[in-house]
């Protein structure tokens, strides 16, 4: 220890060192301290340069002045790793001996006591358990530990208010009155007698319609958000009207609770609204700044694309040590039998036009795409005008394109359900019960036409007839349960079932998840199989598996713990669409008329190799690349702004080209 702290006060007398600041790296949290170095530094360095790299020294160029730069990497304070490792361990406890009231009968599980011991004194905190593990009990279990809660507004899905209202009953050790809203006019308030309740539970959708009535009550002990990835949107007016804007504020609450077993929909740019909220001086200070670290930001042509990921470990850790405690089914429960996945391709048979339809819209959506992003391209090499009214087309050929898609799906669906009714009376024939769910409501409307005797939840199931139908399945007088994923996939419990089936596959793979887990939760006696049926040939039979690919990146930012980040799933993009168009001007004074010439050449013969491919494959341009390519290389005479384009080409494909167009075009310097 002699040795380093000598070591140590050598080196801070070699420079004049800045301040220590805080830089996250691959290897966890250092701290940074730069300086220019000094004639004594460049003697040291080059006499004893290894002892100085063992120290944490590094040197290089600044991006700004190219000068050099000594850097001194230090660790973090032994107390502080401390700290940091006991708030992570603590974000993922099972077990607490924490004493918290229960009604006379009831008993919290272990997990259940650590995550209310971990919200006890946190503010603003996420409970984002795996589906299925009790965050409504855990919500009533703070409410009975803390007697300063005596107010509590619950915001959920309407589906899940009556569930609310009853589970709050069932675990509450104080007597509370609890007012359910059922609409968002003022006489809804005043029937339901909100003015004097303890807890008033109100839905997303009316939310805002009540706000006056809400404020008035003034400031709640407890705000609980379930279901919180329905505010991932910061622009969405439920999002303003729950967590306010910068210039209007939101509820107003001592403490905010939010709940989620899917915090994540897609992205970790769906994190930032709860972030905004529930750190706003730390993540959620500043959006930009979280979006380069944590989404890969990164701009294009068409703007800031903030729907990668990066530093996944990184934003795990920091979540995990001041605002959430997040658990797996596997950790809390490790006996809970596994959940299967299967997906079953059924025979195209009648489903042949449907499925021929599906795919030529889903090829004339993939061509309305490339041409359009082409052109989009090719614009910038006319001005700002003509490149505005190109993307304007692109968004609005592109919404129309989906719109066919999901009409074609929605007739894919109903061709195949002859099919899922064969499927589903298997199961039935056999005397196991099943829980299937679709999208659509006719497709819904079939099965159920064609098994009259199961139970239905879609959007406009009334909420006391939600609840009887999830009991009398649970209790046995049905052995099919029929849900619109929207509609019946959160908040209810279909534990008597061990099958799941998907009819039909919804577009994020947070729905397939909430789905799987209405049957794979609490309760759960069996191994539960999920299918997914998909017809042969059909853009589902991909999706299915492209699904599961996107879940990696939500495993990465809440469940695993590993350096190994996954790729988040790109658009494709033109090669040249890193190029600005508001640059077009500068790079383009910078093009001489003899490269030019060498990139005209070069796209040529590009461009007579060219066979179309959308991959790559060594023959020319590749994928959307190939239209821009050819209308550059069909030019009498490039201008500099479209020789900026086809420089940005010959530089992808430059192994096809020989060395001497290389060179004049400036692809390579010469001998290289």
């Amino acid at each position: 220890m002699a040795s380093e702290t000598q070591t140590q006060i050598q080196i801070a007398e070699l420079c004049h060192w800045s301040e220590a600041r805080r830089v996250e790296t691959k290897h966890g949290p250092r701290n940074l301290r730069k300086a220019v170095p000094s004639e004594d530094f460049w003697a040291a360095w080059e006499s004893d340069k290894q002892s100085l790299k063992d120290a944490g020294i590094s040197i290089g160029r600044d991006r700004k002045t190219g000068e050099w730069e000594a850097c001194w990497w230090l660790p973090v304070p032994k107390t502080e790793k401390r700290q940091s490792k006991t708030a992570q361990e603590a974000s993922r406890a099972v077990d607490s001996d924490l004493d918290i009231p229960c009604p006379e009968g009831l008993e919290f599980m272990a997990f259940q006591k650590a995550g209310i011991s971990y919200c006890l004194d946190k503010m603003r905190v996420g409970l984002f358990d795996e589906q299925g593990l009790g965050k409504t009990v855990q919500a009533a279990g703070l409410i009975n530990l803390l007697p300063e809660i005596e107010s509590v507004i619950v915001i959920c899905p309407a589906s899940l208010r009556l569930n609310w209202e009853r589970e709050l009953k069932k675990w509450l050790v104080r007597p509370m009155k609890i007012a359910v809203i059922q609409g968002g006019k003022a006489a809804d308030w005043e029937a339901c007698g909100a003015d004097g309740a303890d807890i008033i539970i109100v839905n997303y959708d009316v939310c805002e319609k009540h706000r006056t009535r809400i404020d008035a009550r003034g400031e709640v002990d407890l705000m609980v958000i379930d279901e919180c990835q329905y505010l991932r949107n910061q622009k969405a007016k439920r999002t303003r009207a729950i967590y306010g804007t910068r210039k209007t504020p939101g509820i107003k609450s001592k403490r905010t609770l939010c709940l989620s077993g899917t915090p994540l929909v897609n992205r970790p740019v769906e994190l930032f609204s709860f972030l905004q909220h529930a750190d706003p001086t730390g993540l959620g200070k500043n959006f930009f700044a979280y979006a380069k670290r944590f989404c890969n930001a990164r701009r294009d042509s068409y703007g800031w694309d903030f729907t990668g990921s990066s530093n996944l470990p990184e934003l795990q850790r920091k979540l995990r040590e001041k605002l959430m405690v997040r658990r797996l089914t596997s950790e809390v429960l490790p006996d809970l039998p596994p959940l299967r996945r299967q997906v079953i391709v059924l025979p195209a048979n009648g489903c042949s036009a449907a499925i021929k339809a599906e795919s030529q819209a889903a090829q004339q959506y993939q061509d309305t795409l490339t041409e359009l992003q082409a052109d989009v391209e090719l614009a910038k090499a006319e001005g700002i005008k003509e490149y505005n009214a190109a993307v304007a087309a692109l968004r609005k050929a592109m919404g129309i394109a989906f719109g066919e898609m999901a009409k074609v799906r929605h007739d894919l669906a109903i061709s195949k359900v002859p099919a899922v009714i064969e499927h589903l009376t298997a199961y039935l024939e056999a005397g196991v019960p099943v829980a299937c769910f679709a999208w659509h409501k006719d497709v819904i409307g079939a099965f159920r036409e064609a098994f009259p005797d199961s139970v239905v939840i879609v959007g406009e199931t009334k909420l006391e007839d939600r609840q009887k139908a999830v009991d009398d399945f649970q209790a046995g007088k049905s052995d099919l349960f029929l849900g619109n994923i929207q509609a019946a996939g959160v908040g209810i419990t279909l534990t008597r079932s061990s099958n799941v089936v998907l009819a039909e596959l919804p577009w994020t793979p947070s729905e397939c998840s909430q789905v799987e887990k209405r049957c794979h939760r609490i309760g759960t006696t069996k191994s539960v199989l999920v299918q997914h049926l998909v017809v042969d040939g059909s853009l589902d039979a991909t999706m299915a598996h492209t699904i599961v690919k996107k879940q990696a990146v939500l495993d990465a930012a809440l469940d695993n713990v590993t350096d190994d980040e996954p790729v988040a799933p790109t658009r494709e993009r033109p090669t040249t669409a890193m190029i600005r168009p508001d640059a077009m001007d500068q790079l383009a004074a910078e093009v001489t008329l003899g490269q030019r010439l060498a990139i005209h050449r070069g796209l040529k013969l590009l461009s007579a190799n060219c066979d179309g491919a959308r991959a790559r494959d060594g023959a020319g341009f590749s994928k959307v690349d190939v239209r821009i390519g050819k209308s550059l290389s069909g030019q009498s005479v490039l201008t500099p702004r479209q020789a900026v384009l086809g420089l940005k080409l010959c530089v992808k494909y430059r192994r096809q080209l020989p060395q001497d167009i290389r060179e004049a075009a400036g692809v390579i310097s010469k001998g290289k």
